[in-house]
């Protein structure tokens, strides 16, 4: 068969064999592609220290990030900022760190993985030491920022420890699910330590575990030595105004995202000019980028029908589990509650977390994640569900249970989704595994903000509602309203002994007693609303799963015929 070649006649209905002659030149096979290197299974022991190394990466990044966000409230007085300003911590870090992941991507690709690390993790560590030397707002914001560019290479390794010991065949399993592993636990920690890294000259005891951590990380990048990938001259003349571009719009949508909710959308106008400037230029950067032989994000493939589906499901994973981040830990923080009275229920989360990543590496295949998403939807669903009937005397450990589940969820969730998308950016090739990269991390970092801006102006916007409801009914002629100003007067009658400034403290804190209310009625409204969303997604999911399915069955049968 090596020796006959196909040709098609015009006036013959099938092609006809075209034997080779005695005179022609004899027919050399084309040679066979090299075949790539039989994996050696490594020892035990040395295969531990290679998972150890990537969680332990993994926990450097997600802790970076983490350790500030969960603790804002305390860093105020440190450094002397408003509830406002203290915000731009986290803004800061969000804004350049996924601009600094595509930039890093491609020095790797191109300059070698070794170097990059290296140079990544030195200056990570630089940062985080001249991190304990700020002690004003603005130094600590420009910090926060080279932070968010020098962390960017420790994902990309955590997965890539991960990956060096496993056997092509558990890559796209256990690989992933531990690959993440690390991150995924940075948030519950973080909060279960922080209130004694607090106890340590301040906010600087968080900037010393960051230091040490990254110092940790750097001694691994030396000492363990992984499967560089082929180098790939991938830098084009349009990178320098791409990047620049996504600089520009990314770091401007993120920045409106993490605030602009607390500045509100509509009233300060800076919201308005920046939101211009960033869709403007993602504009010009999409033209552009469709534009390119090589482009920094194929844009075609990302909008692909399958593509759009796993886009949809990350995003839809951030925005659910910020019923965790952005509505449990929100509503106990409104009550009064502060990190130190949350560390049982984080702890719990923590190992739930833990124990569903473990689960999910052993079940998952390429044929069940449509199952496995649809228990974790039912998981989040009942979760919330649970959590919309908080009130003022609830407490964490009302929500063990419900936060578990969600936990648990999140970690049956997420693996399988990135399993989908890596299995077909690797068909595609380098470039489309840069661009699910692109969907990956914009996901997890600008799906996380976009998530906590929604859910936060949902809450906000409830809260006035109903305080408007409230306050309607309260009303100085209705008797048990009296009674209630009364009782709460009585309470500074040892320190004001007039009636009316009694009576005016009493008027005062009813009006906070209200305004309490109101907002657990708020995060009600949130739970429910988290609750109604896993639901259509349940619902979309198995749109989606008939639709594969009728599509599978359709090409069998044209392929059949």
């Amino acid at each position: 068969m090596s020796n006959v070649a196909i040709a098609a006649t015009p006036d013959s209905a099938a092609p006809q064999p075209i034997l080779p002659q005695a005179n022609d030149p004899p027919i050399v096979a084309p040679a066979a592609p090299p075949a790539a290197p039989a994996f050696v299974p490594m020892p035990p022991m040395r295969a531990a220290i290679y998972a150890g190394a990537s969680v332990l990466l993994g926990l450097t990044q997600g802790l970076g990030l983490n350790l500030v966000s969960a603790n804002l409230t305390g860093l105020q007085g440190a450094l002397h900022a408003t509830q406002l300003e203290i915000n731009w911590l986290t803004a800061a870090y969000m804004a350049t760190n996924i601009t600094g992941t595509l930039f890093l991507y491609k020095v790797r690709t191109q300059f070698g993985l070794r170097r990059f690390a290296e140079i990544g993790l030195i200056i990570y560590a630089l940062v985080t030491l001249a991190h304990l030397f700020t002690n004003d707002l603005r130094s600590a914001i420009a910090v926060r920022a080279v932070m968010g560019i020098a962390a960017a290479p420790l994902s990309t390794l955590a997965f890539y420890y991960m990956l060096e010991w496993l056997p092509p065949a558990r890559k796209l399993t256990i690989g992933i699910a531990f690959g993440v592993l690390g991150s995924q636990l940075a948030a519950p920690l973080a909060r279960v330590i922080s209130p004694d890294l607090l106890q340590i000259h301040d906010w600087h005891g968080l900037n010393l575990l960051e230091a040490g951590l990254a110092m940790m990380s750097l001694a691994v990048i030396f000492v363990l030595p992984i499967t560089h990938p082929p180098r790939v001259k991938i830098f084009d003349r349009e990178d320098f105004i791409s990047f620049p571009l996504i600089a520009l719009g990314f770091g401007s949508i993120a920045v409106i995202l993490s605030v602009g909710r607390l500045y509100w959308w509509m009233d300060a106008p800076w919201i308005g000019w920046l939101s211009v400037v960033g869709i403007a230029a993602i504009t010009i950067l999409v033209v552009i980028e469709l534009h390119r032989t090589r482009p920094i994000i194929n844009l075609r493939w990302m909008f692909s029908y399958d593509m759009l589906m796993i886009t949809g499901s990350l995003l839809l994973f951030r925005f659910l589990l910020s019923e965790q981040t952005l509505g449990t830990v929100g509503f106990f923080n409104m009550l009064g509650l502060q990190n130190d009275q949350l560390i049982p229920l984080f702890t719990l989360i923590l190992a739930a977390t833990l124990v569903g990543y473990l689960f999910t590496a052993l079940v998952m295949t390429k044929d069940n994640g449509p199952v496995l998403h649809l228990a974790a939807l039912l998981m989040i669903a009942a979760g919330a569900w649970m959590d919309s009937h908080v009130t003022n005397l609830s407490r964490p450990e009302q929500f063990y249970v419900s936060q578990a589940m969600i936990a648990f969820a999140g970690a049956l969730f997420l693996p399988p989704a990135l399993m989908s998308g890596f299995a077909r950016a690797i068909a595609g090739g380098p470039a489309y595994i840069l661009s699910f990269l692109v969907v990956f991390l914009g996901t997890q970092s600008m799906g996380g903000v976009l998530a906590s801006a929604i859910l936060g102006t949902f809450q906000t916007i409830r809260e006035k509602f109903h305080s408007s409801v409230i306050a309607d009914h309260l009303s100085l002629q209705d008797p048990l309203v009296a009674q209630r100003i009364k009782t709460y007067g009585a309470a500074f009658s040892r320190a004001l002994p007039d009636p009316t400034l009694q009576n005016a403290e009493g008027v005062v804190m009813l009006g906070k007693a209200a305004t309490q209310e109101a907002n657990i009625l708020a995060y009600q409204d949130m739970f429910l609303l988290i609750f109604y969303v896993a639901l259509a997604a349940i619902a979309l999911l198995a749109a989606h799963t008939i639709n594969v399915c009728y599509r599978t069955a359709r090409l069998a049968a044209l392929n059949a015929a």
